[in-house]
């Protein structure tokens, strides 16, 4: 039964896979029509690592900062609800219940959501809230590896920063 739900949570994460690779290759509406259509086959009781990740990309897809806003922020409840999930203490031990297997996966999510969260802030004029989610941000990005993935969201947070600084 495990072995089954496995290649079912891999099926979707191919399909969003797909649909984030139509979205990298310039196809907005056709990324935006499949990620529309698996967020509807998801629920609000779908995989919280699916949820959190579909919805991180459907932002991208938006043409209207308001409705990129709402997805940046369906990402952020997807991965805190994660976290409550876990309990209070977030982890194995006293007063905290085992670790979710994609913890980990969403915990390396934080800094992009929140650096996201803090360019739509931007977009929509509300500096004040831009400047709590890059600070956010850049909390959150202390947990990420020197790879690739983590120089690039570190230098992206820098970016935004220096952006903010200028206007």
């Amino acid at each position: 039964m495990v072995e089954q739900q496995e290649a079912s949570d891999d099926a979707v994460m191919t399909r969003i896979g797909q649909a984030i690779m139509l979205l990298h290759g310039g196809d907005r509406e056709e990324a935006r029509n499949r990620f529309g259509a698996l967020w509807s086959e998801l629920g609000a009781d779908g995989d919280a690592l699916h949820r959190c990740t579909l919805a991180h990309y459907m932002a991208d897809t938006q043409d209207d900062p308001g409705d990129e806003l709402a997805w940046d922020l369906r990402a952020l409840t997807a991965a805190d609800g994660l976290r409550a999930a876990e309990g209070p203490g977030g982890g194995e031990g006293p007063g905290g219940a085992a670790e979710h297997r994609d913890t980990p996966a969403v915990r390396a999510f934080y800094p992009s959501l929140h650096l996201n969260l803090a360019a739509d802030y931007l977009k929509l004029q509300r500096p004040e809230s831009a400047r709590i989610h890059l600070q956010r941000a850049r909390a959150a990005a202390v947990s990420l590896a020197d790879d690739g993935y983590g120089g690039g969201v570190r230098a992206a947070i820098d970016r935004l920063e220096l952006r903010m600084r200028e206007e």
